[in-house]
Formats: structure tokens, sequence, C-alpha cells
């Protein structure tokens, strides 16, 4: 199993994505300002969220600022629409709703006149059954490593991205991997991340979620490049989106699992 995590150095980052990937060609560049989507319907009954900003230089990541006055909606593919409401500036949002597994979903970004559009089909559901940890490989600080445990289910193509929380504070590395080599196996996969340190006593909550593989595609090139995450920043080239026109960031149907465990 690929397993890919920000903290790998660019370049070897890079030599790495070429040889087990499909080339990418990106567009160099770092223009700011532009518009950012990062939507998403899940599985799970309740809010589903959809967020706009604009993007900015690398050195003021901190502070992307939203986009306000646009409609947004997502239809499936049998024809029931989501319409969005704005709730705070620049996040759209629309309550109890949940999508299902093996439906086609369309986003609608409606904003200043021009429509911005996706699709992403819901994966089915994999199970994530457990979490462990163990002393950290490298140093001896008394720093843990997590691993998840899962079987991935044989003769699909799965892709997966991986959201670990520690102490409640969200881990920023971007963790994704897929079953291309590991497929209908048993998996325990290492969660390699540097952001922040995990030690005996805190409580860890990873979230896996079953992606499409465009959106795979998406998170692995940005976290090939770029420790900024998917917030906005400029990034020394733009992931490849689902999104037309092309735009920056993403929309994705996940199914969605969770594990919380507390290491003693």
């Amino acid at each position: 199993m690929k397993k890919y995590s920000i903290y790998t150095l660019v370049a070897v980052a890079m030599i790495f994505l070429s040889s087990c990937e499909k080339v990418i060609n990106l567009n160099l560049g770092d223009e700011s300002g532009k518009l950012v989507i990062e939507a998403n319907i899940n599985n799970t009954p309740g809010q589903q969220i959809v967020k706009l900003s604009k993007n900015v230089p690398v050195s003021n990541t901190n502070n992307y600022p939203p986009v306000s006055g646009a409609q947004v909606s997502i239809r499936d593919q049998n024809g029931t629409k989501y319409d969005f409401i704005e709730g705070p500036l620049g996040t759209y949002v629309v309550y109890n709703a949940s999508g299902n597994p093996g439906i086609t979903y369309t986003m609608n970004v409606l904003l200043n006149g021009k429509t911005y559009a996706a699709t992403s089909k819901m994966p089915e559901i994999v199970i994530l059954d457990s979490l462990s940890f163990k002393k950290n490989d490298f140093g001896d600080d008394g720093t843990q490593q997590i691993s998840v445990h899962y079987a991935d289910p044989k003769g699909i193509a799965n892709q997966y991205r991986f959201l670990m929380f520690v102490n409640d504070v969200q881990v920023k590395d971007i963790l994704v991997s897929d079953d291309d080599f590991t497929d209908g196996n048993k998996i325990v996969q290492e969660l390699r991340q540097r952001d922040i340190d995990i030690y005996i006593g805190d409580k860890v909550r990873v979230e896996m979620q079953c992606i499409d593989k465009p959106v795979h595609t998406y998170f692995f090139s940005l976290a090939s490049q770029s420790g900024n995450g998917a917030g906005g920043g400029v990034t020394p080239s733009d992931p490849p989106t689902n999104i037309s026109p092309v735009s920056l960031g993403y929309f994705s149907a996940y199914t969605t699992s969770t594990k919380t465990i507390i290491l003693k």
C-alpha cells in the first residue's frame, strides 16, 4: 500500500509520485485571489458543508478571506436537490441531510454570474475496525505512532483519506492511500505524521473516508507538494481538481467511519 504524508520532502515526494501514479501536469505559479471551493457530502445524517474562500500567498496561510453571497446546491442522480444556506461568512450549510453509497452527486456554485460544477460518486462504506499504537520508530522521546486496522473489500478499487485528531485538535498532515497493491487484504497501516506529538494518555480520533479516484488524486497531489493542506494557501502548483471551470479545491461525496482510542 502506498502511504503518504506531507512531511515528506518535496523533491522526494515528487519522484515517488511520478513512479507510482500517472504523471500529472500542473500549472506552476503563485497567483493569489482565486476562488477555493471545499465541498463535501457524506453518508452520515446531519450537516453537510461547503466552504468558499480566496487563496492567499503561503506566507499568509492563516487568513483565508471568505467568499459570501453565492448560491450553492448539491443534486443527486435521482433529482433530489439540497439547497445550502449561508451561515458564517463563506460557509454554506444544509441541515439533516445525508448521501447514499453508489449514488453520483453534482455540486453547483453560482457566484457573480459564473457557475462552478463538479460531480463525485459516493463509494461503498469500508468500516474502520480499530486503532492501535506503538512507540515511535524515530527518536527516544516517548512519542507514539498510530495505526489503523480495516479489511479492504476484494475486487473493488478503493481510495482512502484519513483525518486524525489528537485531544480534539486536527492534525494538519494529509494522509491518503489506495488499494492498488493490497486489494482484498486485511490492512494494518501506520498513519505517519509529524504535526502533533502523541504521548501515552492522549486521546486520538481517526476518521477514515472512502473517497473516489479524482478526490484521491487531488489530495495525493496536494500532500506531495505542500504542507499547508487544502485551506487555500498558494502551493508550488495547483493540484488537479474535479471542479469545472478549473478552480482551486474539490467536491467529495464520501462515506465515513470513525474510531477513538485513549493511549494507556
